[in-house]
């Protein structure tokens, strides 16, 4: 109860949920990258008292108390971390700002980071980074199915080398499947006819719209 001419209210504190946005421009990281961060803190009053008494200006406290705390989690941090890590940047900076406020009377409930800007010419530098990682890694399948290849390619040739009849039919199929397009030409040296045990010095397989046949 106020008594007028007697009584003046101090000081009018809201117990609610506030919001408060900040940012660190070019801040450098651990590893000597500087970035512009964008970040907002939720927090609220719960001790009116404290609030009042043991801080001249707790809204421009909390905005200076943020940004500095920012700068050190920034400082304190890689890249790589800040860009990947974002849920536990949030939470390591909430805590360091509710261990700052907590004379005061405040409770931080969270703090969120919004934006992570870089450099453009590191970004490029980035995107090329990451295109060579992937150009690696496609590389390292591709060596892995060659491989994987050769080996099914020396199990054939084992059991061709056993069965050379099989070789023969191997050869006259992929020559079948091979003229199977109209018009289609193939030329075959006669030490390959030869081995197929036809006695041509030379032999020219086409195919016309009615049966393949064999010149030579």
């Amino acid at each position: 109860m106020i008594i007028p001419i007697f009584d003046q209210v101090a000081a009018v504190i809201d117990e609610r949920i506030q919001t408060t946005g900040f940012n660190a421009e070019q801040a450098l990281t651990r590893d000597t990258v500087p970035v512009n961060v964008d970040a907002i803190v939720f927090w609220r009053v719960h001790d009116t008292q404290s609030a009042a008494l043991n801080i001249t200006d707790y809204r421009q406290a909390i905005d200076r108390v943020a940004q500095t705390s920012l700068r050190e989690t920034i400082g304190a941090s890689v890249l790589s971390e800040l860009l990947s890590e974002r849920k536990q940047a949030d939470e390591v900076l909430r805590s360091e700002i509710a261990r700052k406020t907590q004379d005061w009377g405040i409770s931080v409930n969270s703090v969120e980071i919004r934006d992570v800007a870089i450099p453009v010419a590191l970004q490029d530098a980035m995107s090329r980074q990451a295109q060579a990682q992937r150009e690696k890694e496609a590389r390292v399948i591709l060596g892995s199915a060659e491989a994987a290849i050769a080996a099914k390619f020396v199990e054939a040739a084992k059991t061709y080398a056993g069965e050379p009849a099989a070789l023969h039919l191997r050869a006259m199929n992929i020559i079948y499947e091979t003229t199977k397009e109209r018009g289609a030409t193939i030329l075959m040296p006669t030490s390959m006819v030869d081995s197929m045990s036809v006695a041509l010095p030379a032999a020219v397989l086409s195919r016309s719209d009615a049966a393949p046949k064999l010149e030579g």
